[in-house]
């Protein structure tokens, strides 16, 4: 089909990148009766929520996120109903174990006495303590979600959380989320299970275990895994990308792949249209979102003569997160784990203990590629068994490493030696498995999905700097951009990272708010915030 031509390419919304939050975002305007047109600069949707077979053909892999836990109790992506254009949610039968060097392991099932029992055998009353928390978090789980998933300020979500709670238990809840993972697991548990529990899953957002906050991670998704499990969608991760498009398309939404936007057209401080790299123009009556990460869309996207100059400094100290090396192997047989705990869960965190994690952040911190390993791993068919043929594993590996680190080959092949034999010792006979294996560097991540920017899979550190009024950089903690009607809508944005379609649903309700009867004192109040904030336009 041709395309049109100049400015004949019109919508009321253009959406920029077709990942999973530009997707929601796109979906929740079109349910307002807006006229929407996506642009995906690759060949294939979903930026790094894809499938593929990379390993070897009919071993199906993930290319990016894998595990769900976020995304099935995300009020967001629940209110979508993706279920009636054929998303479905699959579970292996055990969420989530951590295997320690010893070879013990701590397992989280959704059963909460079998992980109770798990925990009590590393340490006496850690199985009671694990309820409670548990029990804390059923009663808190809704408002709480609500508040962390909102736009900032998170006022109704937090109105609802004072009045679950109370005033002291939620001044408590607050010192426990910017808790060092650390900490906290020396506070509430006397073994290691249940400490290297939430300070592994404190390592998902890559914030080290000793860092302020890294709490919030750990404890959300160890509660979550013992909630909701670690799901995935069936038959891939592409799944809920093609449920999303499912539902733009049934509203009249339009998705374009394999057309990169190369800039933001803006006129008189005003985005009103997005130019591809082919010279087209799509223009936006109403406004522009952006699904890809701060300082592409602002540094070559919009440019920085739009921009106030403490915002052209303050994007000079933007803080990637650490690269990630990620590894799938194509195994004939299922993994030979030494520790039962492993054989059924679906996630599996394997090569450090508590200590080891402090020192792994160390060495990020210090530009060191770690020389002993932390790897987060998915057995996907054991989630998943459309994945591979029966009997045999898809098995999904990636590890961090500083973000400049591994430039050369040879770095990169040593890096994985690394990694195979952390699962040689814990599952014997791994390597006579591997029947293929293919390798995603920094820069291969990269390439697949141009905003995973050196293998960066959180749109920007999420350590407590870069969170909040400082995501992505010190402002308001919106969406709202300092051009009018133009919204970031990526991870870069609050709430930040992993799949749930906070920052695109933040994105959509903003432009929602522009364009409403209220629209101009909207749009009056956040330029002042701006200009308080950033001092005025360089425009």
């Amino acid at each position: 089909m041709s395309r049109p031509s100049g400015d004949n390419e019109r919508a009321d919304a253009v959406v920029v990148g077709a990942g999973h939050n530009g997707l929601v975002a796109a979906n929740l305007l079109a349910d307002a009766g807006w006229s929407v047109h996506v642009l995906e600069a690759a060949g294939t949707l979903g930026g790094a929520t894809r499938s593929a077979d990379l390993a070897a053909p009919g071993w199906s892999t993930d290319l990016g996120s894998a595990f769900y836990p976020l995304g099935v109790a995300s009020p967001v992506l629940r209110g979508l109903d993706l279920g009636a254009h054929g998303l479905r949610w699959v579970h292996a039968p055990q969420p989530l174990a951590h295997v320690l060097p010893d070879d013990r392991a701590a397992l989280v099932s959704r059963d909460v006495d079998v992980t109770a029992a798990s925990l009590e055998r590393f340490g006496a009353g850690d199985g009671e303590a694990w309820r409670r928390l548990a029990a804390q978090w059923q009663e808190l789980r809704e408002p709480l979600l609500a508040a962390l998933l909102a736009p900032f300020p998170p006022v109704r979500g937090a109105a609802r959380l004072l009045r679950t709670a109370g005033t002291p238990e939620l001044l408590r809840l607050v010192r426990r989320l910017v808790l060092p993972a650390q900490r906290f697991g020396e506070e509430e548990f006397r073994g290691e299970g249940a400490r290297v529990l939430v300070a592994g899953n404190a390592m998902h957002a890559d914030v080290p275990t000793t860092g302020a906050g890294s709490t919030a991670f750990g404890w959300l998704l160890t509660m979550l895994a013992q909630d909701v499990g670690f799901p995935v969608p069936e038959g891939g991760s592409g799944a809920l990308t093609d449920a999303l498009v499912a539902r733009l398309h049934a509203r009249g939404g339009r998705v374009e792949s394999d057309r990169p936007a190369a800039r933001i057209l803006v006129e008189h401080g005003r985005a009103v249209g997005v130019v591809d790299r082919a010279g087209g123009t799509v223009r936006a009556a109403r406004a522009v979102l952006a699904d890809v990460a701060a300082p592409i869309l602002y540094r070559e996207m919009v440019g920085d003569e739009h921009l106030p100059a403490r915002m052209r400094a303050d994007l000079d100290r933007f803080q990637w997160d650490h690269a990630v090396l990620k590894v799938d192997w194509a195994l004939s047989g299922r993994m030979p784990w030494t520790a039962p705990e492993a054989h059924g869960a679906g996630a599996v965190h394997v090569g450090s203990d508590t200590r080891g994690l402090i020192d792994i952040g160390a060495d990020l911190a210090a530009g060191r590629v770690p020389e002993h390993p932390f790897l987060i791993l998915g057995q996907l068919t054991t989630a998943d068994p459309s994945r591979s043929p029966r009997g045999t594993e898809s098995l999904w590996s990636y590890t961090r490493v500083p973000h400049d680190a591994l430039r050369d080959p040879d770095e990169v092949a040593r890096h994985v030696g690394r990694m195979e034999a952390v699962l040689e010792r814990h599952a014997p006979g791994f390597r006579d498995l591997v029947v293929g294996r293919s390798v995603s560097d920094p820069d291969t991540l990269q390439r697949q999905d141009p905003s995973l920017v050196r293998g960066a899979l959180m749109g920007g550190t999420a350590n407590l700097h870069q969170q909040l009024v400082f995501r992505p950089t010190p402002s308001l903690g919106r969406p709202d951009t300092p051009v009018d009607r133009l919204y970031l809508a990526g991870a870069s944005a609050h709430p930040g990272g992993a799949v749930h379609g906070g920052p695109g649903a933040a994105a959509a309700r903003a432009a929602l708010a522009r364009a409403g009867l209220l629209g101009p004192v909207y749009a009056a109040a956040i330029r002042a915030g701006h200009r308080t904030v950033h001092g005025p336009s360089t425009a």
